[in-house]
């Protein structure tokens, strides 16, 4: 569980940060549109948040040494369906951070029934 939790965290977290970006915003909303200051601080707030959780779950699921090196392939395979996503459908990128979030959720709760 505590590598669906690294993924989804990362997911979440990439698909956060890029759309506090002007260009990849006006991709997903059509063009003219930007986020406003407040969205932007909290998207790139929950981007790093979701990184930082990404980087907890790894470290705990596969200790100190493996964790980080897990955590690097977590975020390299994330950034790709980001990437990817961004570039050939960026009107999905909505849904890719809505169901990397839903992810997110089940796989914390998951992680948390695990310890009982």
């Amino acid at each position: 569980m505590k590598a669906l939790l690294a993924f989804s965290a990362a997911l979440t977290g990439f698909s956060a940060l890029s759309l506090a970006m002007d260009r990849h915003y006006e991709d997903y909303k059509g063009r003219g549109h930007a986020p406003t200051a407040a969205l932007r601080r909290w998207m790139q707030l929950g981007g790093a948040l979701g990184l930082a959780l990404s980087l907890w779950a790894a470290i705990a699921g596969y200790g100190s040494a493996q964790g980080w090196v897990f955590w690097f392939g977590v975020m390299t395979v994330a950034a790709l369906a980001v990437v990817l996503t961004l570039t050939y459908a960026p009107q999905r990128i909505g849904r890719l951070l809505l169901g990397g979030g839903a992810l997110l959720g089940v796989s914390a709760l998951g992680s948390l029934a695990s310890r009982v």
